[in-house]
């Protein structure tokens, strides 16, 4: 089974200005001269994190890595201002003007899944080839079984956890009672929903429970920029049309593509790929029988070192 490449350390780190008062944190790692690849995190919200640049060749490719909108290392940290997905299109295309790119691979998971499968029915001509992991469309289907009906059937144990900071008679629109505490003015009681809230999600990310992750999850920084960025977008139905990813995937059959699910994606479940798979056939689709949502999972990675050697070979 494939691993993760060795530890690199980027070759140079950028400090990006787009719309005040959002500036992006943006590092290359690899071969300057290699087949450019753009890293899109999870979330929104949840930034980069060292191991995402291992899961490309660092002789092959150059690797770019950058922080969303108001998470990872871009200040102002859990901003919602301006923060829309159209804004972080836009922010791929003048990072990829700034680097003087014409083209590049984009690589994503969860929600770096949707962002690159937006950006690239956007921009299908800037795009190399496609490798999306956790297939997450966004829908309102989508966002109902992860935070109000259906995968609490599954962690009931981890779901009474999230029940808490919500007062019962708010509890038949969890996502809303969320956001009014995440956008509120009480420090104490946002960053108590934001841990509930990321808590929620870390936990059920793996297949097996894996306490590195849970931890990663509650991390204070991190929570506080992925419960309100992912609360903010959900209550906007992620600045997307309905189905409107699937309805545009016809602008992606020119484009080469892979998609990785784990069987037992609690958080994304499988169901998406499938639906991605028929509306855009050309995509290769791998089902990891052993795995959930994580990136971290050892079917998961394996499947994505494939993938990205696959295309690299391809792109050469």
């Amino acid at each position: 089974m494939l691993q993760l490449y060795p530890e690199i350390k980027p070759y140079v780190a950028h400090s990006i200005e787009v719309d005040a008062p959002h500036v992006l944190h943006v590092e290359e790692c690899g071969n300057p001269d290699g087949v450019p690849v753009v890293f899109v995190h999870g979330g929104p919200g949840a930034g980069c994190e060292d191991y995402h640049r291992r899961f490309f060749d660092p002789e092959v490719y150059r690797i770019v890595l950058f922080d969303q909108r108001g998470c990872g290392r871009s200040t102002p940290h859990a901003s919602l201002e301006d923060n829309t997905t159209q804004a972080l299109v836009a922010d791929m295309e003048t990072i990829r003007t700034k680097l003087g790119i014409d083209k590049w691979v984009v690589f994503g998971g969860s929600w770096g899944s949707t962002l690159g499968l937006v950006y690239a029915e956007t921009h299908p001509n800037r795009v190399l080839g496609l490798i999306l992991r956790g297939i997450f469309l966004c829908r309102q289907q989508d966002i109902d079984w992860f935070y109000q009906d259906g995968c609490h059937r599954v962690f009931p144990d981890y779901w009474n956890y999230f029940l808490r900071p919500i007062p019962e008679e708010e509890r038949g629109n969890m996502l809303e009672a969320y956001h009014k505490r995440l956008v509120g003015d009480d420090e104490v009681a946002r960053m108590a929903a934001a841990k509930a809230w990321s808590i929620w999600e870390g936990r059920c990310a793996t297949l097996v429970p894996r306490q590195s992750v849970v931890d990663h999850f509650a991390n204070p920084h991190t929570a506080l920029s992925l419960a309100r960025i992912e609360a903010h977008y959900f209550v906007n139905n992620s600045f997307l049309a309905d189905d409107q990813i699937l309805r545009d995937a016809r602008k992606l059959e020119d484009i080469p593509g892979v998609i990785v699910h784990g069987r037992y994606d609690m958080v994304c479940p499988v169901d998406q790929a499938w639906a991605l798979h028929n509306a855009w056939p050309q995509a290769e689709l791998t089902i990891v029988p052993d795995a959930g949502h994580s990136a971290t999972e050892p079917g998961i990675v394996d499947a994505l070192i494939k993938a990205t050697r696959q295309m690299g070979e391809m792109m050469r």
